[in-house]
């Protein structure tokens, strides 16, 4: 299914480790629903601003799987809330998220990725930066 201009479903359901341990990582309506949103209001317009490929490393997660990758329960990845982008430049990524002013309720850049996510309600704009 196509949500936006550069992004499938199927991208955000994709797992090496959930194939490898034949978990079905499929959203329930939900966390479908919660994924259209995250697109739409936040990933495709962010990569419509940074004019370069973005690439999801890890989104939508069912409990087994979040299990397996070590993601904690609390994890926005179950709700469909939350993605894990890698680019060229991660860092510039989140400059220009924040020179947008695109809503979002965390961004935490990693050395090689940006985490994002969005809530229908209560986003707290919160960066963190993980030195490792």
């Amino acid at each position: 299914m196509q949500i936006s201009e550069h992004f499938t479903m199927n991208e955000f359901c994709a797992s090496d480790t959930a194939k490898r341990l034949r978990i079905v990582n499929l959203p329930d309506k939900e966390a479908a629903e919660s994924l259209v949103y995250l697109v739409r209001n936040l990933l495709e317009p962010l990569r419509l601003a940074y004019g370069k490929p973005l690439y999801v490393n890890s989104g939508y997660r069912c409990p087994p799987l979040n299990k397996a990758v070590g993601g904690v329960p609390s994890s926005q990845h179950l709700k469909g809330e939350a993605a894990d982008i890698s680019c060229d430049d991660p860092a510039v990524l989140l400059s220009r998220l924040q020179e947008t002013g695109l809503m979002f309720d965390q961004a935490i850049l990693y050395p090689t990725f940006l985490h994002l996510s969005l809530r229908r309600d209560n986003n707290r704009q919160k960066i963190i930066i993980k030195k490792r």
